[in-house]
């Protein structure tokens, strides 16, 4: 199977929820948790703009751990409760950082990223882990940016876990 996947929209809302269109098609009927997160990593990659790391950690019953992601290498592990990813985790809610070096405990994987936007994904009340964002640019998230992450992780939350 091949995928050709465009996008034109330009406002965050409508670029969102073509991702999310994309999205629910690339996981419809895929099994496999991880190959989904890959295909989802790469796909928010290539839509949403002005990113230097996408991707998903997975909570393991204890800590996060790192998943499928596009971007430079990154941190392994994140307890919860520590840096973005482990606040969005611990608190289940989702984290929009205008200026991740203002965040108490950020944990800078990549030096050149300033913002961050991380969504929690939780299935039948079930942690699976988090989406995580990250942005060169300060404020690269938006409120629009936010709900249409959360509307694309809703989506698709069961086919990752």
């Amino acid at each position: 199977m091949s995928y050709d996947l465009s996008f034109g929209a330009t406002e965050p809302a409508e670029r969102w929820a073509e991702a999310g269109e994309a999205a629910a098609a690339l996981v419809a009927g895929e099994p496999d948790a991880i190959a989904n997160m890959a295909n989802v990593a790469a796909l928010i990659w290539q839509a949403i703009p002005d990113l230097n790391w996408a991707g998903f950690y997975r909570f393991d019953g204890t800590e996060l751990v790192l998943g499928p992601f596009q971007g430079k290498a990154a941190c392994i592990r994140i307890p919860l409760g520590k840096g973005v990813c482990g606040a969005a985790a611990h608190l289940r809610a989702t984290q929009r950082v205008e200026d991740v070096h203002a965040f108490p405990g950020h944990i800078a994987c990549d030096a050149a990223s300033r913002s961050e936007l991380v969504v929690p994904i939780v299935v039948n009340d079930r942690l699976i882990g988090v989406l995580d964002l990250d942005s060169p640019l300060p404020a690269r998230f938006s409120a629009a940016d936010q709900a249409g992450a959360e509307a694309l992780v809703a989506r698709i939350a069961p086919a990752l876990g």
